[in-house]
This record gives C-alpha cells, sequence and structure tokens, in this order.
C-alpha cells in the first residue's frame, strides 16, 4: 500500500526530528538526493520545478522545496499550538545553524549548498516561519489588509529566493515578485476554503464576508449559497488582480526563469478559472489542475513567450 505524504513525513520526522537521536550529518549528495524526493512526492498546483527549468536551478529549487515544506509539515504536526511553536522554533535554531556552518538535517546540509552559491540572506527563511507562528494564534482575519500582511511573510519570501536564483533580487523587480506571490496565496485561499475550515482557520477577509452577508454558521454548515458565491467571486477577482500585476516581471527575469515564472502566474489564473466553473462550490470539491492542464499549460506558456505575446488569454464566459 502506498503512503500518504502525511505518513512519510512522520517517518522523517522520526529520523530527523527533534526527538531523534543526535544525527551524524549526511552527506550533500545524500541531502540532495533526500530533497529531491521530498519535492517529488508531494502534489502542487504549480510544478516545483519543471522539466524545462535548467538543470543547474533545478537541484537549489528542491532545497528550498524541502525547507519549506518540512516548516509547513511542522506547522501542522497533531497536538496544541504551543507544541507546534515550539516545532518552529526547533526549526529556525536549525536554520541558523545552518547559517553559522553547523547543519546537520538533510535539509540544511543541501540547503546550505544554495545559501552559499546565490548569496541568500536568512530574512526570507525567517519571513517565512513568521507566517507559520501566526497560523497558531490567529485564525481570523478581519480585514484584507490583515490579510495581505500576512501574505508578506507566507508567500512573498518565496518569490525573493527564486530572484535569488536568478542573481536579480532587486527592488524592482521584488515589487513585481510579491505581486505574482500575493495572487497565488489569494488563489489558495479561496481553493481551499472547506481544508482552511477543516484546520479551524478562515482567510476569507470577515468584513467581506458580513459585506456579502455570509456567517460563521454559514461556514459550519459548508454552505455554498449565493452569498458565498458573491463573496468568492470577488476575492478570486482580486486575487486574479494580484497576478496580472505581477506579469511584467516574466520579461524581466533573465531568460532561464521566465518560462516557469510565466507558468506560475498561468497556473493561477487557471486555478482561478476552475474555481468560476465550479460555480465557486469549493466547499464540495477543491478545483485542481490535472497533469493535462499542467501539460497544457506549458504548451501555451512556451508559445506566447516565443511570440512575444503574454497578455493572459480571455476569461471563458462559461
Amino acid at each position: 500500500m502506498e503512503l500518504m505524504p502525511s505518513d512519510l513525513f512522520a517517518a522523517d520526522f522520526e529520523l530527523y526530528g527533534p526527538r531523534a537521536a543526535p544525527p551524524k550529518p549526511p552527506s550533500l549528495r545524500c541531502s540532495r538526493r533526500y530533497c529531491r524526493r521530498l519535492a517529488r512526492r508531494h502534489y502542487e498546483n504549480f510544478t516545483v520545478a519543471s522539466f524545462l527549468l535548467p538543470r543547474r536551478l533545478r537541484q537549489h529549487v528542491y532545497h528550498l522545496y524541502a525547507y519549506c515544506r518540512w516548516a509547513d509539515d511542522l506547522a501542522d504536526q497533531p497536538g496544541d499550538p504551543a507544541q507546534r511553536l515550539a516545532l518552529l522554533d526547533w526549526w529556525e535554531v536549525q536554520l541558523r545553524d545552518c547559517f553559522r556552518g553547523r547543519a546537520v538535517h538533510p535539509v540544511f546540509v543541501a540547503l546550505r549548498e544554495t545559501i552559499d552559491e546565490f548569496g541568500i540572506p536568512p530574512d526570507p527563511f525567517i519571513d517565512l516561519l513568521v507566517a507559520f507562528r501566526q497560523d497558531q494564534r490567529v485564525v481570523r482575519y478581519e480585514t484584507a489588509d490583515q490579510v495581505l500582511d500576512y501574505c508578506r511573510y507566507s508567500a512573498n519570501p518565496v518569490g525573493r529566493l527564486v530572484l535569488y536564483l536568478g542573481r536579480c533580487h532587486e527592488p524592482a523587480l521584488t515589487v513585481y515578485s510579491d505581486a505574482i506571490c500575493t495572487g497565488l496565496q489569494l488563489a489558495n485561499f479561496c481553493q481551499d476554503v472547506a481544508l482552511d475550515w477543516e484546520r479551524g482557520r478562515v482567510y476569507l477577509p470577515l468584513a467581506h464576508c458580513r459585506q456579502f452577508g455570509y456567517d460563521e454558521a454559514m461556514f459550519a454548515r459548508r454552505e455554498p449559497n449565493e452569498a458565498f458565491r458573491r463573496l468568492l467571486a470577488a476575492e478570486v477577482a482580486e486575487a486574479e488582480g494580484w497576478l496580472r500585476r505581477g506579469l511584467p516581471l516574466v520579461d524581466l527575469v533573465p531568460r532561464a526563469l521566465r518560462l516557469d515564472v510565466f507558468l506560475f502566474v498561468s497556473g493561477g489564473l487557471a486555478i482561478l478559472e476552475a474555481i468560476r466553473r465550479a460555480d465557486y462550490d469549493v466547499w464540495n470539491r477543491r478545483p485542481k489542475l490535472s497533469k493535462l492542464d499542467k501539460l497544457c499549460l506549458v504548451v501555451g506558456c512556451w508559445w506566447r513567450l516565443r511570440r512575444g505575446n503574454l497578455v493572459p488569454q480571455p476569461r471563458d464566459p462559461g
């Protein structure tokens, strides 16, 4: 029987978590392989490192992903918030030790190579932990600005890390990168309303919920009623706006990154279209992209880049 990712992480947690015996640092080769395996076994809307990404960057993307994946899984471990906060504190200690040259966990043994190669500072890694800690303390957001502030820590650092891989981490580019990452995070909030509710969290701004007449009791009943459809339609439009504002980044990053950046934007827009096609009923089925959808995205984005046409395709009115 094939194990689920959560079961696989439980096994990894026993081997490499804070309760494991003091480890002997694995070799760089073994650590690279571990990060690659970790990235490939998880489903994501957007391929972690597409087969079109240059080989010299692909392994480094796996290292960054492994760091984020472990932090995310630690933040969702069974137990109370205090226990999860303690695990995140342990993960930050591992991070700081990595920057001091004392990595023992396979993720950090591999990540050290990426940090050294591209001159990445600790800030984006630490910012991500701010968001994971916030998830343990905050489960509702009153305003859209509060949600956007959360995105500043939960999503935007990922884009900045990618800019470091492209050796193009500049203020002018981070504005567009932040817009894309915020749009992707907002799209994920729309996609995962049901999953977030099961975890006790609501990322849709409560002020917007009241504006459209969707209350906590309706959340509890998981009602995809007209109020919810109008609410989610507005949130989907907001996410789309952020993604489109970030689109100029495609022309500004090095050629090696253009297709993947374009794929991230187009993948986010495709998820939003899937939500629209489902008539905003994300309670009964989670919209996602199939393998065929992803293949079509790759071909479509490649062709539009070749023709110099980055204008997103018109939305299907149906």
